[in-house]
């Protein structure tokens, strides 16, 4: 059994036990459990359901893993032509590390 869910405008297609990078957001202090609603389809063995745009009553259950985990380190270039400017920046994107329990549909 496969769902594939919405999470801050990207999809994934998740099944019970994988482990999932998603956006960083404010949970209450000791939250060990998050419910993703936007299921977009739910597939079972031999019965697929398709949302429009969102399968009715499905959701995902996944727990908290990490709270705070530090993707790979991208570097931005800004050059001028002819002017000598060069500029080097890095950025690490946070991530909210979860593993998905449950798949309601």
């Amino acid at each position: 059994m496969y769902a594939i869910i919405e999470d801050s405008g990207q999809q994934f297609r998740v099944s019970q036990g994988d482990t999932l990078d998603v956006d960083v957001r404010d949970l209450p202090a000791g939250a060990k459990e998050i419910t993703f609603d936007r299921v977009l389809l739910v597939s079972a063995e031999d019965d697929v359901k398709v949302g429009t745009p969102l399968v009715e009553g499905a959701k995902v259950l996944a727990e908290v893993v990490e709270q705070e985990v530090k993707g790979p380190k991208l570097y931005v270039y800004k050059f001028r032509r002819r002017k000598t400017t060069r500029r080097k920046t890095g950025h690490r994107q946070r991530f909210l590390r979860v593993r998905v329990t449950k798949i309601v549909a």
